[in-house]
């Protein structure tokens, strides 16, 4: 339990809190500015799945960069479960505010959002101190 409790102290320095508070901050500038395109722009909303997917593997492939250079050491294990945090969180909200069933697919984006933040958090271990 101390443990823990050490682990929330640190922050920003924390690699779990470090990295999905980036995903999020990602997603929701990224999201936003998509939002002002399909209003103000002749941007079709034909195009929105694939904004949809490239906006979460951008906010997964970042948050793992940085849980993985936080933690300096198994930035695979680091930044893949900041993908399983993104995606179980992602479902608790469309299972609590929209009423939506689980599904299948979500075990599906579960591996995929593992697979995207698993590289980002290679990518930050290997980074080193630059």
């Amino acid at each position: 339990m101390d443990q823990l409790m050490d682990s929330f102290r640190r922050g920003w320095r924390n690699p779990w809190f470090a990295g999905q508070m980036l995903t999020w901050i990602i997603v929701v500038i990224l999201s936003f500015i998509v939002a002002l395109l399909l209003r103000y722009t002749s941007m079709g909303s034909t195009t929105l799945p694939a904004i949809t997917f490239f906006i979460n593997a951008i906010g997964l492939l970042c948050g793992g960069y940085m849980s993985g250079k936080r933690a300096g050491q198994r930035g695979w294990f680091f930044g893949g479960m900041q993908g399983v945090i993104y995606t179980l969180i992602l479902g608790l909200i469309s299972f609590l505010a929209f009423d939506l069933q689980m599904q299948s697919n979500l075990l599906l984006f579960m591996l995929s959002s593992f697979g995207l933040g698993a590289l980002g958090g290679i990518f930050g271990v290997n980074a080193g101190d630059e």
